[in-house]
């Protein structure tokens, strides 16, 4: 496992994602991320994706309904 140390695009804030780093290589050649990384909650893997934290995601798109 490596530790990738993300920062939120809106706020600044950082998160740290242990991860491993062969699945984080699968995800940059085109596996869906769900699949190379499952072990990852939703949250981590939108900071991987959009680069936006939990609390401002729920800022701009609020809760599902």
């Amino acid at each position: 496992m490596a530790r990738y140390d993300l920062e939120c695009v809106k706020c600044g804030g950082e998160q740290a994602i242990e991860a491993k780093v062969e699945d984080v290589n699968s995800w940059r050649d085109g596996v869906l991320i769900q699949n190379a990384m499952p072990y990852l909650s939703a949250d981590e893997r939108e900071m991987f994706i959009s680069g936006i934290c939990p609390i401002c995601w729920e800022k701009i798109f609020g809760e599902e309904s």
